[in-house]
């Protein structure tokens, strides 16, 4: 059985009083989540993409407190990403089950690896060697288990293969099932059994604007299925409500017997067309059944509470001052980690870092970040550049990020948005560790001119009195997925151009008011 963290009481200030959540309930780019439940407790999966490790691993005992106690992909025998790897590649849309005593998840590593399944007793890890599944042609795998044992992949198109999960074997001929409700894209399957019907959940309508959730049942894994009347059952198209893009979601049945819906979505900012900047975040929305088919309820950014007896946990520490001998789950890097490359034993209780590029600009940087959660960030790290250059930056790919560095005794800002690079205002140092600060802040959810920007970026340094020196103000929308392409957010950490680079600490602050005031 999975090892339980211990209980902690104190308050947590997603929650108020009056029995109520925000969502997103996991902020940042953690999209296509999937959910299983043991007994009282709640483990969720997403994708990661280029980042490495992957796949990180969440638990709740509410399904609103979420904690990150691991990632199911930390090793590179698990998750080879090469430089030829894109951004916005590698891993795709996992399911995470629990059967039979022990923990499964399927993903897929695009387009290197293909349909990969990791097992575990524990869900914090470490989770198994890789079984290849070459009988899946698709992203989005599903796992499911019937009465007689057989075990079923779902996944992209809508097609099923039944498979041995311990060898990856097929087991017979792949088969079509139901595309859906007529939207293009029929993507993230996932099957249920519930009562004497089987359930197949699927999204379509692409993972942007058009975005839905549709099902459908049938009598057994195989179908035939039967759509839902009111599919889509859950889309936010063409309307203007503040979170957009809903779609990809999992069913989970409370143990207090409610049921609810996990889903990504996108809180879009700013004029026309809207741009969301921190990627594709896990929303969550309850579930009631008529006539046999599942309703979604309404999804707001305030919510009722699960009806279930609270449990909430610290949130993850926004201050990391590099005292342990490993990295905490939720810093991730861009599609490797060496250890000679990132290290926090070469001068203990700094993290030191080491170039494998020359800049930003290239798929093998050295860069360790954490995912921008919130509308409204500060960010500050105190930096010490030894013969060489690095610093702090906010990135979303090669081709779209914003950085402050230090090279020798000045710090610049540089901005690369597309083809097009700047370097922008700089400032002498005195030599020694500085203080690199980074802050956004979003626009009203309503402003009154069409174009106007969905966050303000400001990069700089701290005088030695704490003052910030902003080097550039710049506007946001340049580092948005509507702009750059692809399926991530924002991730702001430490990078490396040349020389070594020491972090003496990192701190982060966030809030979704918008127009907030640190």
């Amino acid at each position: 059985m999975p090892t339980r963290p211990p209980p902690e009481p104190p308050e947590d200030p997603i929650s108020s009083a009056n029995g109520t959540f925000s969502n997103p309930v996991i902020g940042g780019c953690h999209p296509d989540p999937s959910v299983c439940r043991v007994a009282e407790d709640y483990y969720l999966a997403c994708s990661s993409f280029e980042y490495f490790p992957g796949v990180p691993i969440f638990h709740s005992r509410d399904l609103v407190h979420w904690r990150q106690i691991g990632n199911a992909l930390d090793r590179p025998t698990q998750l080879p990403l090469p430089e030829s790897t894109p951004s916005s590649g590698g891993v795709y849309a996992p399911t995470l089950r629990h059967h039979d005593g022990r923990f499964w998840l399927i993903t897929s590593n695009v387009p290197h690896r293909g349909t990969l399944i990791v097992t575990t007793d524990d869900p914090a890890g470490p989770w198994s060697e890789p079984i290849l599944v070459p009988a899946v042609p698709a992203i989005d795998p599903d796992l499911a288990w019937d009465d007689e044992g057989n075990c079923w992949c779902t996944f992209a198109g809508i097609g099923q293969v039944r498979i041995d999960p311990m060898t990856g074997r097929a087991l017979e001929a792949p088969r079509r099932l139901w595309s859906g409700a007529g939207g293009q894209y029929p993507e993230a399957p996932h099957l249920y059994k519930i009562g004497d019907l089987w359930y197949l959940l699927i999204a379509e309508g692409g993972t942007e604007r058009g975005h839905g959730i549709s099902i459908a049942r049938g009598p057994s894994p195989t179908g035939p299925f039967e759509p839902c009347p009111a599919n889509p059952i859950l889309t936010h198209r063409s309307t203007d409500r503040p979170i957009q893009n809903t779609g990809h979601g999992d069913l989970v049945r409370a143990h207090d017997g409610s049921w609810w819906l996990l889903f990504l979505g996108v809180r879009p900012r700013g004029g026309t067309p809207g741009w969301h900047v921190i990627g594709r975040e896990t929303f969550l929305a309850p579930v009631t059944w008529t006539d046999g088919w599942p309703v979604v309820g309404e999804v707001n950014p305030v919510m009722r509470a699960p009806a279930m007896p609270p449990a909430r946990w610290p949130v993850p520490p926004v201050r990391d001052d590099f005292a342990t001998d490993t990295l905490a789950p939720q810093w991730i890097s861009v599609r490797s980690r060496a250890p000679e490359r990132v290290s926090l034993t070469e001068r203990p209780g700094w993290l030191t870092l080491r170039p494998g590029a020359r800049s930003l600009d290239e798929p093998g940087v050295t860069f360790v970040g954490r995912r921008q959660a919130h509308l409204n960030v500060r960010v500050r790290a105190k930096v010490e550049v030894a013969h060489g250059r690095g610093g702090l930056a906010v990135r979303l790919d090669e081709q779209h990020h914003y950085a402050v560095e230090i090279s020798g005794r000045t710090a610049r800002v540089r901005a690369r948005i597309g083809p097009l690079e700047q370097s922008l205002g700089e400032r002498p140092l005195p030599g020694g560790p500085a203080v690199l600060r980074v802050e956004t802040r979003a626009s009203a959810p309503s402003p009154d001119h069409p174009r106007q920007e969905p966050d303000v970026v400001r990069l700089g340094v701290e005088e030695d009195d704490g003052r910030f020196l902003p080097l550039a103000e710049l506007d946001g929308r340049y580092l948005s997925t509507e702009v750059a392409g692809g399926f991530t957010g924002r991730v702001i950490g430490m990078f490396a151009g040349a020389g070594a680079v020491h972090v003496d600490w990192y701190d982060y602050e966030g809030h979704d008011t918008a127009l907030h005031d640190f």
